[in-house]
């Protein structure tokens, strides 16, 4: 097959004013503009990748399934670097609504960044690391505590379903599945972030708690230290 060889899909938004000027917003130049007869336009983000969007006056953006894979050689970078150009744009973090963006958590392989027009933009780090955290829930071997949590993992940042997510992890605690400790210091410290962000603080509040009363040593700390980290970032919200 030939090397030059290019696909280019074409997104729907109900303005192209308001969709242009969001992804100006995040960094991206416009590069192409059509008013008439029908409403087009181009942006090109650092001469590496570029959407192309339609006009869709009907368009309902809650009812927008459209959706686009991006693969990027990191994600965490561009994640701040977005979400701070977001924050200057919005005057706010937009983790509901339209427009908005998933959240980033040390490890993770992928975000989600939601247009104005619901257009769901996939940003994928390159590799087979995303595919084998996808995947980690269906490992053999593994004890019924990890597995609870990567199935948690794959509905919170592959589905973005953090509702699911947390009823995964719930099940998980109820049942007193097995586990090592540094095990359940993750599911702990996962459930404690789902808590917060689904407006859970008296939850978090007591999660947290048990996870502070776990007997862990110097270097399941430091296996720890990104969710120890974390979950002193959350502490205020709870």
């Amino acid at each position: 097959m030939s090397s030059n060889i290019t696909t280019i899909p074409a997104l729907p938004c109900e303005s192209m004013d308001d969709m242009l000027v969001f992804w100006q917003a995040i960094g991206f130049e416009v590069t192409y503009r059509q008013k008439a007869p029908n409403a087009y336009g181009v942006v090109r983000y650092e001469d590496d990748y570029e959407l192309h969007f339609f006009s869709l006056k009907q368009l309902k953006p809650e009812d927008n399934f459209s959706c686009c894979l991006i693969i990027v050689p990191e994600v965490e970078e561009l994640h701040a670097l977005f979400l701070q150009r977001l924050r200057n744009h919005l005057g706010k973090t937009p983790s509901k609504g339209f427009p908005r963006i998933s959240r980033m958590k040390p490890k993770q392989t992928r975000f989600t960044l939601t247009d104005v027009s619901g257009n769901s933009i996939y940003f994928i780090k390159r590799g087979k690391e995303d595919e084998e955290v996808s995947e980690a829930y269906k490992q053999a071997g593994q004890t019924s505590l990890q597995k609870s949590l990567n199935t948690a993992i794959r509905l919170r940042d592959f589905h973005n379903d953090d509702a699911a997510a947390a009823k995964v992890l719930d099940s998980a605690l109820a049942r007193k599945q097995e586990g090592t400790q540094i095990e359940l210091a993750r599911v702990l410290a996962a459930r404690i972030e789902l808590a917060v962000v689904l407006d859970e603080p008296e939850l978090a509040g007591s999660l947290h708690l048990q996870f502070k009363k776990l007997e862990l040593s110097e270097s399941d700390r430091q296996l720890l230290s990104d969710d120890i980290t974390m979950l002193e970032k959350l502490k205020s919200s709870f």
